[in-house]
Order: structure tokens, then sequence, then C-alpha cells
């Protein structure tokens, strides 16, 4: 098996998502208890959160570099972030290390292009859904993604995130409006939906919705696994 590199703790909630999923999938590929071999760098997030309201995604890229190349000279053959938003700094990052980087867009864009479907919605935090850092790596993948337009609309589903779900907090107020914003986005074409960010598959469930729901933490650990076996 390979030995891969888990950037996580942004949240530490989704991170153990992360953990469990790729020990389990290698369980079960085996038929037994043969764990993978994982090296674990566990970031700040009150100094990330913090950081990102300054706006300064320079120091993080240098926190993830840092990192990166600790998690590379442990014996690391490959990387993830366990994470959607640190993809902002995706292209950084992998320029200053010797090793890939499994991107989450790519992943996902797999999974949906499986199902036969082109256009889904996108929920995550303010950075994902405002910028393009993940829709560019969609597109280029042939899959056209709706996001919210309000900013309200996209200042609350980023309060949800870093208010309560990396906290492990489920409101049902706050389910019901990420479900009605979900809503809108399918009256307006979306075939499946995009759980953007790694906290909200602990809200949402299939069951929740109409459409195919991909949840990036789950379709992220399943690259990683598959790495992992050279699959």
């Amino acid at each position: 098996m390979r030995t891969l590199g888990l950037i996580g703790g942004t949240s530490w909630h989704s991170t153990i998502e992360y953990y469990r999923n790729i020990n389990q999938t290698i369980n079960d590929h085996f038929g037994n208890n043969t764990n993978p071999p994982l090296i674990l760098f566990n970031q700040n997030q009150a100094l990330i959160h913090e950081l990102q309201i300054k706006n300064d995604w320079s120091k993080i890229a240098a926190l993830f570099v840092e990192s990166a190349k600790r998690l590379e000279q442990c014996g690391a053959s490959a990387l993830i972030f366990c994470a959607n938003t640190p993809h902002k700094i995706f292209d950084v990052v992998e320029s200053e290390i010797n090793i890939s980087i499994i991107h989450i867009a790519d992943s996902t864009s797999k999974e949906i292009l499986k199902k036969g479907l082109k256009r889904v919605c996108f929920i995550g935090t303010r950075f994902s859904m405002e910028e393009d850092f993940l829709l560019k790596r969609f597109s280029k993948n042939g899959i056209e993604v709706i996001m919210p337009k309000d900013q309200n609309e996209i200042i609350e589903l980023h309060r949800i995130i870093q208010k309560e779900l990396t906290y492990g907090n489920i409101n049902s107020k706050s389910k019901k409006f990420v479900i009605n914003s979900i809503q809108s986005m399918i009256e307006a074409g979306a075939e499946g939906v995009v759980l953007g960010c790694t906290e909200f598959p602990l809200m949402i469930k299939d069951k929740d919705l109409p459409i195919p729901v991909f949840n990036t933490t789950a379709i992220h650990s399943k690259s990683a696994s598959d790495y992992i076996l050279m699959v």
C-alpha cells in the first residue's frame, strides 16, 4: 500500500470522516482489520479562520506548504486536503512539493459524470461560492455548476458552516434553510447537488433531496483509498 498524507483540522469533525472512510474502505478491501499507512497533520482551525477573515491567503498557503513538506519528509507519497476551501491554495502548495495532491473537484467530477449528469448545483463556504477556484476545475472536467446568487444566502450558508457545523452542531432550522437553498437551484435546472463543504454531509443526507447528492467527503476519501491500494 502507498502512504498517504492528510492535511486536516478544517474542521476536525470532517477530518474524522476522512479517517473513518479510508480505514473502513481498506478494511473492506482486505476483509479484515488491515489499516492503511496514513500520516495526519492537523491544522489549527481557529488560526485558519482568523487568516481567512483578514484575507491573508498567502499565510494560509505558507502553513499548508509547511505541513505538506513535513508530511512528504515523513514518507507520504501523495496528499489530500481534508476540506474543499483549502483547494483555493492548491496550485501554490503543489508547486512547492515533489509529490502529488489528489484534487477534490477532480474526484467529484468523475462521480458526477458516472451518473450521466452535466449540470449540478454547489454549496460551500463563501470563498468557494464567490470565487472560481473549484468552479474552474469542474468546468475543465465538463461540469456546469449553479451557485447561489443571493449574497445574503451565501453569507448564511457560510455562517452555518463556520458557526455551527465546524463545532459539530446540527440545527434543524439551519438544515431547512440549506435544503430550501438547494431546492431553488433544482428549480433552476440542477440535476444533482455537490456538498462542497466537507461539513455539509454531517447535516444533509441522500434521503433529504430528490436529486443525487455528491458527498465530497466520501468521494474524496474513496479516491484516497484507491490511491493507497494502487487501483
